[in-house]
């Protein structure tokens, strides 16, 4: 079987249902930038620790499941498990309880780890924005926009964690007048 099917020249695609949809319908937009953040996670993992590679692989299976729910939303097997967030929350807990993290605005890029897996939060907040458009037009799984929201969360800590592990100083605190300014322009 070939990998092209010229199925798509038209626009359209299908979803696992069966269903065509327009290639900017936004579940397909909310796939593609799952599918990105499965891309950046895996970036990371090249140079992750045994430990940290094994855990970001669980998160991609997660991923693929709740990709699986978008384009299925009917079909049960699909449902994300609530356990998952918990679980994501108590590597969160333990990280955060590893190293004195600083809680005030960093700079990104303190090594490279800690840089793709801020690439990879960043993506995973976009997720986050499409996923809530989904769920407005078409509902979407409660417990997977969940998950999406705390593994932004783990990766902004597994970041930190890299950045303290490979000895990098935060920057220090931003001036006050460039934090005004960037909260006034968002």
């Amino acid at each position: 079987m070939k990998v092209y099917t010229k199925t798509g020249d038209t626009g359209n695609t299908s979803l696992m249902n069966g269903i065509s949809v327009s290639k900017s319908d936004d579940r397909i937009e909310l796939l593609g930038t799952i599918d990105e953040l499965s891309s950046c996670i895996g970036l990371a993992k090249v140079l992750a620790d045994s430990d940290l590679k094994e855990r970001l692989s669980h998160i991609q299976r997660n991923l693929m499941q709740i990709m699986a729910g978008i384009a299925d939303p009917r079909n049960l097997d699909y449902r994300f498990k609530q356990e998952e967030t918990l679980a994501l929350e108590g590597e969160i807990d333990s990280l955060e309880s590893a190293f004195p993290r600083v809680k005030d605005f960093v700079l990104y890029g303190g090594c490279e780890l800690s840089a793709r897996l801020d690439l990879a939060r960043a993506v995973t907040r976009r997720s986050e924005r499409r996923f809530r458009k989904v769920s407005q037009n078409y509902g979407a799984d409660s417990k997977a926009t969940q998950y999406i929201n705390r593994l932004a969360d783990y990766l902004y800590v597994a970041a930190r964690y890299a950045d303290y592990k490979a000895e990098h100083a935060p920057e220090g605190k931003l001036q006050e007048t460039v934090i005004q300014n960037i909260m006034k322009n968002l």
